[in-house]
């Protein structure tokens, strides 16, 4: 994943657009990047953020940024912003999301001569590409328009040039982008989070493919939103930050209802709920509130210096920062008949552990609600649920230990709710991760619980349906 910040003022942009993409670092695992317009040219500083939080590695940085515009990125891949010369002007660009089409977009700039000076781990860096698509065009809303188009996966993007900033969301929508406004100055982030404390007040979400240009005076409309829209159903569940919202829905109200969802279908009697934190809590909460039953945390995190377990890229490391940062509150566990909730089962290592701990930390039952379907297909879109194998997802390494190959046609059926499959695969996970019981959300009422037209919600992660 990654995250989105951009801003323009009639004074100097430098600490709104520091706190502004500061506030996107639950997003990303790699690198973060600000780049800044001044009267001598843009300015940037790109740095690597996978053992240290932003804030740490920028700080000493914003001496040396100054200018009344400016984009932030935190990125979970390529090096970005990337500042690039053209025809259309010099640009600062910034993008989220996935081209599955690189290799082929790369071939074809490389048969008409066109090459790239930025390139590592084997391919050529997204955010180039993009750049190198739209300075095809005879203008920068020709050039995103052109690049959304060629682009298979998902481009969210800012543009950092000479007059203001144009914010091009999604040709499908799959990640968001809102304005923000406030006095003197105008603002564009993936998450509302960013705005609330610097002043900013949300004043419009853009739709699919929508591109926006925007100045510290105002904000302009140069391509309208198209018809159809795939946002990513997976921001209220899980990755989304619990104070934004997505067209105007609210990611913590959401996880409330999807908890209470998960109550109404459940008989089970219980000592105390719980969620794993902190994406769980809110599903917990609703949970807990639903059905009556005391919340409590017989889990509490250590912030002050283990990162988010998923920033390290190697898998024992994750594994370890997972466990050592969840600390058991033993005097709420022991004898205890414990219900936690969660927004997903993804690989279902760390969960494991921590159901490990809590028997260790003599609790009587343990009990687990996921506030999603299971996860059966990987993410096609936004590098959500990736890897090196698809066998790394809890339930599709399930359907194989039962079946013995990946038919389409058998995974299939693993998807639906109510088939015997199912059933079998969710038992399957349920003794592996050494749970009393284990039960996921139906995707009807996580469709519900979000409150948009499963039309309009990118579910491919389960149901496996989707279109570019």
């Amino acid at each position: 994943m990654g995250g989105l910040f951009g801003c323009t003022m009639k004074t100097d942009c430098t600490m709104d657009l520091f706190y502004g993409t500061d506030y996107h670092s639950h997003l990303g695992t790699k690198r973060g990047g600000l780049a800044v317009k001044n009267s001598q040219g843009i300015a940037k500083a790109i740095k690597n953020i996978e053992n240290s939080y932003f804030r740490t590695k920028f700080e000493s940085e914003l001496p040396n940024l100054h200018g009344n515009k400016g984009i932030g990125v935190i990125s979970d891949h390529d090096s970005q912003p990337l500042i690039i010369g053209s025809h259309l002007g010099n640009f600062g660009i910034a993008t989220v999301g996935r081209i599955n089409n690189l290799a082929e977009l790369a071939r074809s700039a490389f048969n008409r001569g066109i090459h790239f000076s930025e390139v590592g781990e084997g391919a050529v860096n997204p955010t180039e590409c993009v750049g190198m698509l739209i300075n095809q065009e005879n203008n920068f809303v020709n050039g995103i328009v052109s690049a959304q188009a060629a682009i298979r996966g998902s481009c969210t993007l800012l543009l950092l040039t000479e007059k203001g900033i144009y914010a091009a969301r999604d040709r499908l929508g799959r990640t968001p982008l809102v304005i923000g406004k406030k006095e003197g100055a105008h603002a564009v982030s993936f998450e509302t989070t960013a705005f609330f404390n610097l002043g900013y007040e949300a004043v419009h979400y853009l739709g699919p493919g929508e591109i926006v240009f925007i100045t510290a005076e105002g904000y302009e409309t140069v391509r309208p939103p198209g018809p159809d829209m795939q946002v990513c159903a997976f921001l209220w569940v899980y990755y989304g930050y619990p104070a934004s919202s997505y067209e105007n829905i609210s990611v913590e109200q959401v996880r409330y209802r999807c908890g209470q969802a998960l109550a109404r279908a459940d008989d089970m009697e219980v000592d105390l709920v719980s969620g794993i934190p902190d994406s769980g809590i809110g599903h917990a909460i609703g949970y807990a509130n639903e059905k009556q039953v005391p919340y409590g945390r017989p889990f509490v995190k250590y912030t002050p210096t283990w990162p988010r377990s998923f920033m390290p890229q190697n898998q024992n490391d994750r594994d370890l920062v997972a466990r050592m940062k969840l600390i058991p509150v033993t005097s709420l566990i022991s004898g205890q008949r414990l219900l936690f909730c969660d927004d997903s089962i993804v690989r279902g290592t760390q969960l494991k552990d921590n159901v490990r701990t809590l028997f260790e930390a003599r609790a009587r039952e343990v009990h687990m609600r996921i506030a999603c379907p299971t996860l059966v297909y990987p993410c096609l879109y936004l590098n959500f649920s990736t890897s090196r194998s698809t066998l790394d997802l809890a339930g599709r390494k399930a359907i194989f230990d039962m079946e013995g190959q990946e038919q389409e046609d058998t995974i299939r059926r693993y998807a639906d709710p109510d088939t015997r499959q199912t059933t079998d695969m969710v038992e399957h996970i349920r003794e592996k991760l050494g749970l009393n019981t284990l039960k996921y959300q139906r995707l009807e009422d996580m469709i519900t619980a979000i409150g948009l037209p499963k039309e309009k919600l990118c579910t491919h992660c389960w149901d496996g349906s989707s279109y570019d």
